[in-house]
């Protein structure tokens, strides 16, 4: 991590991703709803009522994706970046030989100071190994071992 870089920086980063992801499905499902509004009872028949089933599910489908980014904005809330531990806890940045991570919601890669940190939860594979480890130790995920060279 460079020194210009810190926890707090790429926290932000990944409420601000998590942000744009939310507009974006909020775009979507106000496009559906205007969609659902303006169409009318045509001759159309079966063919006008499939195309309103189907924008009904991907107003479902975006509805529960909406409800999964408000679960992950949740999460990151709940991060404390106060204090520093030996251990690799919740909101642990750490560098290994197979990538850096940033132990907080699975938002996804992160580009930070043209280096890539990996957002993931503490629920994924390689977030159950890294959690409670110390610098130096070696962990197993997906029957690959990855060194953890720094604790941040």
């Amino acid at each position: 991590m460079t020194p210009k870089m810190n926890k707090k920086d790429l926290l932000q980063a990944c409420f601000l991703h998590v942000q744009q992801k939310k507009e974006s499905v909020e775009k979507r499902l106000a496009a559906i709803v205007e969609s659902l509004q303006q169409a009318t009872k045509s001759s159309a028949g079966d063919k006008h009522e499939t195309g309103r089933a189907m924008l009904q599910l991907d107003r479902e489908n975006l509805g529960k994706q909406l409800a999964e980014i408000e679960k992950t904005q949740a999460v990151l809330k709940r991060i404390d970046l106060s204090g520093d531990s030996a251990h690799i806890r919740h909101g642990s940045v750490v560098i290994t030989d197979a990538g850096n991570y940033f132990l907080s919601a699975s938002v996804g890669a992160i580009e930070m100071k043209g280096d890539t940190y990996y957002c993931i939860s503490v629920q994924s594979p390689m977030g159950k190994a890294l959690l409670g480890q110390q610098e130096g130790n070696s962990v197993s995920c997906n029957g690959r071992n990855v060194l953890i060279r720094q604790l941040l």
